[in-house]
């Protein structure tokens, strides 16, 4: 049997950017990203704790300590600057592997989007 389970999440980070006008996708930096195990135009769901919203885009590559979050395109409407969001990816895998499986999870400080010492659990 295969499920599907959490493999990524980059907990309670601050949307730094929202365009509109972009082509679509949220930006991440590469920092963030390598420390949550993300890749560039990996599928990603965002949890907006501050409004509710959810919705699900792929991952760009932003610039490495920029410590930028950017929601690009039409998703700019669901989240705004200063928005606090949850960004999570998951993989598919036999049951048997996931039972041991250990998701990379990460808390940067949500105030300036910068890990924190043993940040990733």
């Amino acid at each position: 049997m295969i499920i599907e389970v959490l493999k990524s999440k980059l907990h309670r980070v601050t949307v730094t950017e929202a365009n509109l006008n972009y082509i679509g996708s949220v930006t991440i930096d590469e920092e963030l990203m390598d420390a949550a195990n993300l890749i560039e135009n990996e599928k990603v769901s965002i949890v907006n704790i501050t409004n509710g919203e959810r919705l699900e885009t792929y991952v760009i590559k932003g610039k490495r300590n920029s410590r930028t979050i950017g929601i690009n395109g039409p998703a700019a409407h669901k989240c705004k600057v200063d928005d606090i969001v949850i960004i999570m990816s998951y993989a598919q895998m036999d049951f048997d592997e996931a039972k041991s499986f250990k998701p990379a999870i990460v808390f940067p400080d949500t105030n300036t989007n910068t890990l924190v010492q043993d940040g990733n659990v």
